[in-house]
């Protein structure tokens, strides 16, 4: 049985990352793959290379929309993909693993064409520097960005720059280490997101008055024994108490595991609401 709950959601306030995130450029297949060498959905996601301002190189992964054309100038939605804890590495693959089929695949990609962003984090480094083992959130969501965050906010950026993205429908969502980082996507970086959609993870409820007009649909499992539920509940409370809109959805898998992004990522409804959500009005940093 599954329980839907639909709570209020927040008021963001945008905390801009350093300027230098967009001296970028894109050192890799600005284009799909002609011939892909297998049927699969992940044989679509190029090589990618990211430079930073500080000249540090960071490889990622980028799947080209369904009838994109590298001499038109139509503009796509974007979405950034956050893995799990046991995809980190430099192997530039294991991220691949939960979620980049779906949004991939020729179906998805029929009704929902997008740019599918899948980062790596590198081995011992996190999306947002909290300690997992804490039983609430209050207070452990740190100002300054783990650099792997940063990273991937400069990953978009140089793709808006590139023109091909559509800047109103740019969209987060993540799974578990993932989770934690799309909470934190929706409050450090939420002028560039039209929404966020964490799956089994934890943010910090003291920051809930930072979402403010940003959609939200949260998911986790109810048995989960390696991100407490209650990450997730505190979240969707806060962000009640705040009195905040617009509604902030909350699915929790009754008897759920940990692994949840399964279902949700299988899910018409979760793709159907995620590619409506579109920011109708954005103000530069």
């Amino acid at each position: 049985m599954r329980r839907e709950l639909g709570y209020l959601a927040l008021m963001v306030v945008w905390v801009g990352l350093a300027g230098g995130l967009l001296s970028s450029r894109v050192e890799a297949a600005d284009k799909p793959a002609e011939s892909p060498s297998s049927d699969s959905p992940l044989a679509a996601y190029t090589e990618q290379t990211y430079t930073d301002a500080e000249g540090v190189q960071h490889r990622y992964r980028l799947s080209f929309p369904a009838g994109y054309r590298s001499d038109a100038t139509t503009q796509y939605p974007l979405v950034l993909l956050l893995h799990g804890a046991g995809e980190r590495g430099d192997d530039n693959a294991a991220q691949l693993v939960h979620g980049a089929t779906e949004f991939a695949s020729a179906e998805r990609q029929a009704e929902y064409p997008c740019f599918v962003l899948v980062p790596q984090v590198p081995s011992g480094e996190k999306w947002v520097d909290v300690d997992w083992g804490d039983s609430g959130g209050v207070g452990t969501f740190p100002e300054t960005a783990s650099p792997a965050f940063a990273a991937a906010v400069g990953m978009i950026k140089t793709w808006i720059d590139a023109g091909r993205v559509d800047p109103s429908r740019i969209y987060v969502t993540g799974l578990s280490m993932g989770g934690y980082g799309t909470w934190y996507a929706g409050a450090q970086a939420k002028e560039l997101f039209a929404a966020i959609a964490p799956i089994c993870g934890g943010g910090d409820p003291g920051w809930a008055d930072r979402y403010q007009g940003l959609p939200i649909w949260a998911f986790h499992g109810s048995d989960d024994r390696a991100v407490p539920v209650a990450r997730s509940r505190e979240m969707i409370k806060a962000l009640q108490d705040a009195d905040h809109e617009p509604v902030a959805l909350y699915t929790e898998y009754e008897g759920g595991p940990h692994n949840v992004w399964t279902r949700t990522f299988a899910r018409d409804d979760f793709f159907a609401w995620l590619f409506k959500q579109q920011r109708t009005k954005r103000s530069e940093p």
